[in-house]
């Protein structure tokens, strides 16, 4: 599968990174990663990655640069699943406010009698 970047792109149909229905999740493969090669500089780095995507915190890019390719990807794949989880969390946060501040006031517009609306 090729992969378009740039002003070519497809924005309307991006991408995956990864094929969902057979993989496991990127932190999974961090953590086998880090298991596997727990003393290794890429393994530390890929630590240090998912820290710091947890905590919001700032990474430097240079220390992703210095990862070998399969480590790289690995790196890539933790922020494309961590971007998704945060839209999937701000979709989730948008549909609770709905349901506690808005569905209410409608319920309660459809229990004023016709007579009392405005």
């Amino acid at each position: 599968m090729s992969v378009t970047r740039g002003a070519g792109a497809d924005v309307e149909n991006p991408p995956l990174h990864t094929n969902w229905a057979n993989s496991m999740n990127a932190i999974k493969k961090v953590r086998m990663y880090m298991q596997k090669n727990p003393t290794s500089r890429e393994a530390k780095v890929l630590g240090r990655l998912a820290a710091a995507l947890a905590e919001e915190q700032t990474f430097p890019l240079a220390e992703l640069y210095s990862l070998d390719l399969d480590a790289f990807d690995l790196a890539l794949e933790l922020m494309a699943d961590w971007r998704l989880d945060r839209y999937y969390s701000a979709r989730l946060k948008l549909l609770d406010t709905i349901l506690a501040e808005v569905v209410p006031e409608l319920a309660a517009d459809d229990a004023t009698p016709p007579a009392t609306r405005a």
